[in-house]
């Protein structure tokens, strides 16, 4: 086994929470807003509509437009004008037989009379949005709908639910800019059968909706647009110290609160971070999305009434096996050898590469081990990339090739075309192939082609390369490592088994307890490193390049196997050529 200062040790594999452990017993000191001390700009957006007082007063929100989103962001304003002079709004509509009057507001109990509330919905229809006009038994009837009792205050909505509906929104935007509400009939072959008069309105407007629903939206009405006030509901919080961590832990608490659960307990929260740190791919991001951190809990107090570390553990390990029918499937093609992976041994020109694999339906991705190959003829330096030309690889996969074979020409500083044709594939594959995720894998099965050398079979890679050799992050980690982990396990660990990343993927590992437990135990490895050179003493057992001027290496190797093969193909042209070759090289 090579060690190497680039081999991780168990404490890199997930966040380190020791660090933050006194937060855990800070969080219940003190009331605090926490949804302020999370979301700071949407706050501000609210707090600037509420003090509108000018133009058209629209908020547009960036995020989900789910219930659970649109009730925090309508209890928050309401928690904003809670705090404003209680005034009246609209009217009393006064009906005599076929005659309506229309009288200033003065009591709050009726029904179009409005008192600045928030309101909000996630689907709207016509009637339930602006009321309606009955007429039972030669009686007319006024119901109110959802802006009579916004009126005053603010109405939060999603778009989409406008998008599908335009004429709904065409009313709505008219009556906010009119400042007053007429009655419609129903029935657009026939009027209403009495004048009702126009109710006044005053009402602030909050349409949440995602990227394309926002854009959808600046492309059908570009000058409404222009004059709303943006803002986002931010998806995840960077947490720089224990301050920010603190935050989050008081917003996930008040989100178990308000959803009728238990406050969770100290030990609760160190699993909690786990799952986060794997579900936003980064061990500095947290998610605060109301919606999966409730899921979390609810699953975990199902396990035992409480929120705990054993209730939230049992709650996961149940839920992954629920979920984990397709890939042990798929991996039990592995291990049946339909699916040939070899974890031992050494061979020339194929190398294991990680993958992750997503099926439509399925809530979860998971890794797989992907047998990538190469071999090499003489030729006119041709890199044939199989899945490109059997239409199976996508376009970044096929930019990922490009970016490797320029690197690896580049540094071989050949001064004439390369004597060999190469063929790159991923074995067994049937599906489309894209991401430049394997160009580290298919570079160093490449070298290991072109200098004969092979490849330890033990050790998986995963990793893009640039033009200079440097290795990029790539997405899926931890579910990359736990797939190559999940089949050494299986077959049983040598001691010698592990994986290469990019050393700038370290932030993102956050690995299953089984993977640690190998990794503390030197029965599985992880190497991080930051060039593609240093992925192939680990894989070849041999030096890219060497200080030494006469010293083994796989580049001289491979500049000595093409200098034989130059010299082989002069000895076979026929004598003018070859004298001609002669004079040409001196």
């Amino acid at each position: 086994m090579i060690l190497t200062s680039s081999q991780l040790t168990w404490q890199d594999l997930q966040p380190n929470i020791t660090e933050y452990a006194s937060v855990f017993s800070r969080i219940a000191d003190e009331e605090t807003d926490s949804l302020a001390a999370v979301q700071p700009r949407l706050l501000d957006a609210l707090t600037y509509l509420h003090q509108q007082r000018e133009g058209f007063p629209l908020l547009l929100v960036c995020s989900q437009e789910n219930m659970d989103y649109l009730a925090l962001i309508a209890h928050q304003m309401a928690r904003i004008a809670s705090d404003s002079d209680t005034q009246l709004f609209g009217g009393h509509y006064h009906i005599i037989a076929d005659n309506v009057t229309l009288q200033p507001p003065g009591d709050a109990s009726h029904p179009f009379t409005g008192t600045g509330q928030t309101e909000f919905a996630d689907w709207i229809e016509n009637d339930q949005l602006f009321g309606c006009v009955r007429l039972h038994r030669e009686r007319i009837q006024l119901e109110p709908g959802l802006i009579h009792r916004a009126n005053g205050g603010t109405l939060v909505l999603s778009l989409r639910t406008l998008q599908a509906q335009p004429l709904l929104w065409l009313r709505l935007k008219r009556a906010m800019q009119l400042g007053r509400l007429e009655w419609q009939s129903p029935d657009e072959r026939h009027p209403l059968p009495v004048s009702i008069p126009a109710l006044p309105l005053s009402l602030k407007l909050v349409l949440c909706g995602d990227r394309d629903a926002l854009a959808a939206f600046q492309e059908s009405d570009p000058e409404l647009h222009e004059l709303a006030t943006y803002t986002e509901f931010e998806e995840n919080l960077q947490v720089a110290d224990e301050d920010d961590l603190l935050a989050w832990c008081r917003w996930a608490k008040d989100v178990a609160l308000e959803a009728k659960l238990p406050a969770p307990q100290a030990d609760f929260w160190p699993p909690l971070l786990r799952e986060a740190v794997r579900y936003t791919g980064d061990q500095e991001v947290l998610p605060l999305c109301p919606r999966w951190l409730l899921r979390q809990m609810r699953e975990a107090f199902m396990q035992g009434n409480v929120l705990s570390e054993a209730t939230l553990i049992g709650a996961l390990e149940t839920r992954n096996w629920r979920e984990a029918f397709l890939a042990e499937r798929m991996r039990d093609e592995i291990l049946l050898k339909q699916i040939l992976i070899e974890t031992e041994g050494d061979v020339v020109g194929q190398i294991n590469g990680l993958s992750v694999v997503e099926f439509p339906g399925h809530p979860r991705p998971w890794g797989e081990p992907s047998r990538i190959t190469c071999v090499v003829h003489p030729g006119d330096g041709e890199f044939t990339d199989v899945e490109r030309k059997a239409e199976l690889g996508g376009n970044i996969h096929a930019k990922g090739m490009m970016i490797m074979q320029a690197y690896l020409i580049a540094e071989l500083e050949l001064e004439q075309p390369l004597p060999f044709s190469a063929s790159l594939v991923f074995e067994q594959s049937y599906s489309e192939v894209d991401g430049d995720s394997a160009s580290l894998a298919e570079l160093c099965a490449l070298v290991s082609a072109l200098a004969n050398q092979p490849v330890n079979q033990q050790i998986a890679v995963t990793g893009s390369v640039d033009q200079f050799g440097n290795v990029q992050p790539v997405g899926g980690l931890n579910e990359k490592i736990e797939g190559f982990f999940t089949i050494c396990n299986e077959r049983e660990l040598t001691g010698e088994q592990g994986v290469i990343i990019p050393a700038c993927n370290i932030r993102h590992l956050s690995l299953s307890q089984d993977v640690v437990d190998a990794v503390q135990q030197a029965r599985f490895h992880i190497w991080a490193i930051d060039r593609a050179d240093e992925a192939l003493p680990l894989l070849t057992g041999m030096a890219w390049r060497s200080e030494e001027e006469n010293g083994d290496c796989l580049l001289r190797r491979i500049q000595e196997r093409i200098s034989q093969l130059n010299q082989q193909e002069a000895s076979h042209r026929p004598w003018p050529l070859r004298w001609l070759n002669w004079f040409n090289q001196n």
